[in-house]
């Protein structure tokens, strides 16, 4: 961690005026994009899921991101351990022949 005293910035708390605009009007499509995930997850009675939505999918995912922020990746470990690094190496069998 830097030491010294930071200059610049926001202040904590501060909400970022930078992205306020584009939060407002994301915000008002969050409830339909949330229904238009359930129509193509086929969640809704009489609607079959999407055949390949992939695209809508991911504009949709970045409408709810940009509103209600991207989702938390817990971490967990125990501080006192070590951190260790697993390197698996694949070496394919021989081939016939070789």
């Amino acid at each position: 961690m830097a030491k010294g005293a930071k200059f610049g910035g926001r202040v904590a708390g501060t909400p970022n005026k930078a992205t306020a605009e584009v939060k407002a009007l994301a915000r008002e499509y969050g409830p339909v994009a949330i229904e238009r995930l359930a129509e193509l997850a086929g969640l809704w009675d009489g609607i079959p899921p999407a055949a390949n939505a992939h695209g809508q999918i991911a504009a949709l995912r970045e409408l709810l991101d940009r509103n209600y922020g991207r989702p938390v990746q817990p971490l967990s470990w125990d501080p006192d351990e070590p951190i260790q690094v697993v390197i698996n190496i694949y070496t394919p069998p021989p081939r016939e022949g070789d």
